[in-house]
């Protein structure tokens, strides 16, 4: 499977393209960058060559596929661009800064049968996937209520790049982008997402939000809480579950839960189940393969609905409904 990166950009990128040229199946073929002169550094290090012209690079037909790793409002053209041309595409989230570019995106995807998979690695996590089977398991009851919360020091440690708190470039700030995983973990939990009020403050005073919290109210009555940031220390992942027969925590990669089957006394799991493919893999396994994949364009569109209302609601001080043009799959 020949693959091009599209920008040395994202902070993920090198790691994305380190994951890719390690597959035995995969071959980098090509980096384009929307920065030249980064762009020929970063496919030197690569061992490929640099593309100036993006059109022609996807009318090679020797490319099989594009990671596309560029600034967030680039995104809606060139992934256009990328679907018309039948490139498969696997994408850094989130897929576009507003709802309505994602729709057309998912409409060329779907509509020229490319593989598409956006990178929501939490998704794939063995200790969430625990989490996520405790919660359909009915153990815990209804689950009433969830927080996730993932968190850095990147503002404060000063190790972000600078472009990374640019609104125009990124669409946002800490929520759009390490905010992203409990945006997506939320719905895949507690369902069809209704309406989302947020509040976000700039504690180190750039452009963009550095720390930030949205609320949802999901449709079977259920609450869930958003909470991320660039500015907390030593801060660990956490996931927490709250249904009316018990509770359950993920703090960090440690899972613990109490239910009427432990007699109301938190316990420990001891044993977690294997993490799944990571994302790079399924994408992989569904070009050459033809194999599912579990975050797919519907799950992206998802993602950018619930961002772009949690935006909106931060800009209007006002609880804001998520308008879906579609239904998607939520359980």
């Amino acid at each position: 499977m020949n693959i091009a990166i599209i920008s040395s950009w994202h902070v993920h990128a090198e790691e994305y393209a380190n994951a890719f040229a390690a597959m035995p199946d995969c071959r980098i073929t090509a980096v384009w960058d929307e920065r030249e002169d980064a762009g020929r550094a970063f496919a030197d290090k690569l061992g490929c060559p640099f593309v100036a012209d993006y059109e022609a690079l996807l009318q090679d037909s020797s490319l099989d596929g594009i990671v596309m790793t560029a600034p967030t409002c680039l995104h809606k053209d060139m992934l256009l661009q990328a679907a018309r041309a039948g490139k498969h595409i696997f994408t850094e989230k989130v897929l576009a800064i507003t709802a309505e570019d994602a729709y057309a995106i998912a409409a060329a995807v779907k509509e020229n049968h490319v593989k598409f998979v956006i990178s929501f690695p939490h998704r794939c996590r063995g200790d969430l996937n625990y989490a996520y089977a405790m919660a359909r398991s009915g153990k815990l009851g209804e689950i009433t209520y969830a927080r996730v919360r993932n968190a850095h020091n990147g503002s404060i440690a000063n190790w972000l790049p600078p472009h990374f708190y640019d609104e125009a470039l990124c669409g946002g700030g800490a929520m759009i982008d390490l905010g992203a995983h409990p945006m997506y973990l939320l719905p895949w939990i507690l369902g069809q997402p209704q309406n989302v009020v947020s509040t976000f403050t700039r504690v180190t005073g750039r452009e963009v939000e550095d720390n930030a919290v949205s609320v949802i109210t999901f449709a079977n009555g259920a609450i869930g809480v958003s909470e991320t940031g660039f500015v907390s220390q030593d801060d660990l992942f956490t996931l927490e579950l709250c249904g009316t027969l018990g509770s359950l925590s993920v703090r960090g990669s440690q899972v613990s839960y109490s239910c009427s089957e432990t007699g109301h006394q938190w316990v420990t799991v001891e044993e977690l189940p294997k993490a799944l493919p990571s994302p790079q893999q399924q994408w992989v396994d569904a070009v050459i393969r033809d194999t599912p994949v579990i975050c797919g364009i519907d799950e992206a569109v998802a993602l950018t609905v619930l961002m772009e209302g949690a935006y909106r609601s931060y800009r209007t001080g006002s609880r804001c409904p998520l308008l879906f043009d579609e239904s998607p799959s939520f359980p």
